[in-house]
């Protein structure tokens, strides 16, 4: 049947009759309905867990942290007796008065300097180690490691290994000088300062800047050890490095040595040149003291050892000897080991400040 034209906007099927649902059929749908919503809770109450009691706790407030308990007392340090008589000292570390002191320092352009305090005290005994009066008779050994502050891992070890009795040197040519012998001051050991002199075959073998020379005028000297002595302060006196030219000749060495003790220091020759012209003069006005050995001329340890035993032969004979040696490993070794020795034998190991004259 074909449409006419009529028909031909009407939407398809409207010209259907509507189905229509009778009351019964509508009311057994509902009813099954709630019959399948009762069957569903019914199961769900089966399955269900029951209900778990609960408690109520009140919530209080944490108790505030109790007050941070006060520090320890610091406990004093034991004092050293000193030993009984004919008996060596034990190795005790020291204290030492504390540097600088303001009484024997002046102050210049290349730092503090050293001087003899306005009520006379010198920094050779003011800054000195102290050794108990018993110490200062029969064999005793004042023994110098010298190089120190050049090198930090060989300044740690010596620091660590040797004793406080043996005395150290310092360069003037480290860094942080003042805080190094700081630390080594409070370990008891007595301090030195190294000063560059000329050796012979100057400048090819070269102490470093700032050498004291033999050509050099007096005031060129004086000037390049003020700068060398204003490098750190709290040492009892200066000690040669190298030097071996500077030292043998004694009309370019006055003027250095009067003016170490116009300072109050005390000084050392480091035994190293046979020609020098240093002998030893233990008045504290004038205080100078030459080494009789140096212990490690051959850097070999069963050398330094024979040297080190040399040492002994010399202070049991003759009273008091000073040795030298510079700073290496095997050195630290062998003295640190020796050293330990010393006491059962009667010997004691002193700074060169112990080797002075009592000051009148």
């Amino acid at each position: 049947m074909s449409a006419t034209p009529d028909q031909l906007p009407r939407p398809l099927g409207l010209d259907r009759p509507k189905a229509t649902r009778s009351p019964a059929r509508v009311l057994g749908l509902l009813a099954l309905t709630a019959a399948f919503g009762v069957i569903v809770y019914g199961a769900f109450l089966r399955v269900a867990p029951a209900p778990q009691p609960f408690a109520v706790a009140p919530i209080r407030s944490l108790p505030p942290d109790p007050p941070p308990a006060a520090p320890l007392a610091a406990v004093p340090a034991p004092v050293p007796s000193p030993p009984a008589a004919g008996k060596p000292a034990e190795t005790v570390a020291a204290k030492l008065a504390a540097a600088p002191d303001l009484r024997l320092v002046e102050r210049t352009r290349y730092g503090l300097l050293p001087r003899i305090g306005p009520d006379g005290a010198r920094p050779h005994t003011v800054y000195a180690r102290p050794v108990p009066t018993v110490v200062r008779t029969g064999p005793r050994i004042a023994l110098v490691v010298t190089g120190l502050g050049i090198s930090q891992s060989l300044t740690a070890e010596a620091l660590a290994k040797l004793p406080p009795e043996v005395t150290l040197a310092f360069a003037p040519y480290g860094s942080d000088l003042e805080r190094l012998v700081t630390q080594v001051r409070d370990k008891g050991h007595e301090v030195l300062l190294q000063v560059p002199m000329e050796p012979f075959d100057y400048p090819d073998n070269d102490p470093g800047p700032h050498t004291l020379t033999a050509r050099a005028k007096p005031q060129e000297n004086l000037d390049r050890l003020h700068w060398v002595m204003g490098r750190f302060t709290g040492y009892t006196g200066v000690v040669t490095l190298m030097g071996a030219k500077l030292t043998a000749d004694e009309g370019a060495l006055q003027p250095i040595l009067r003016e170490v003790s116009q300072r109050g220091l005390l000084l050392v020759d480091d035994g190293a040149s046979a020609r020098s012209t240093i002998r030893t003069n233990p008045s504290p006005e004038a205080a100078t003291l030459r080494a009789g050995i140096v212990v490690d001329a051959v850097l070999r340890g069963d050398a330094i050892d024979r040297e080190l035993s040399r040492l002994e032969e010399t202070a049991q004979s003759g009273g008091a000897v000073v040795g030298t040696a510079g700073l290496s490993p095997v050195a630290l070794e062998r003295i640190a080991a020796w050293a330990r020795t010393l006491p059962q034998r009667g010997i004691h190991l002193v700074p060169p400040s112990a080797l002075l004259e009592a000051p009148r």
